[in-house]
């Protein structure tokens, strides 16, 4: 038997894990990180995005590693 509540709600698939988790991350992070980017790959996400400090970056590594259970494979967010 299925509850109405997963009839109405389907899983969300990996992708639009990582989407809704970018759209937590762009609250959390308020404006350190611009285009904030996780791109899924088979084995884990890469981190895209641009900062202004290598702290920023620091804070958005963090915060992704609080959200996902993933391995982050590759740190990319820019720092200038």
């Amino acid at each position: 038997m299925t509850s109405a509540s997963t009839m109405e709600n389907p899983p969300l698939s990996p992708q639009q894990q990582i989407e809704q988790v970018e759209t937590r991350l762009r609250s959390q992070l308020m404006g350190r990180v611009r285009d904030l980017t996780l791109i899924l790959k088979h084995d884990g996400v890469v981190l895209r995005g641009f900062v202004r400090t290598y702290y920023a970056k620091q804070l958005a590594q963090h915060a992704v590693m609080r959200e996902i259970d993933l391995p982050i494979l590759a740190n990319e967010i820019e720092v200038s």
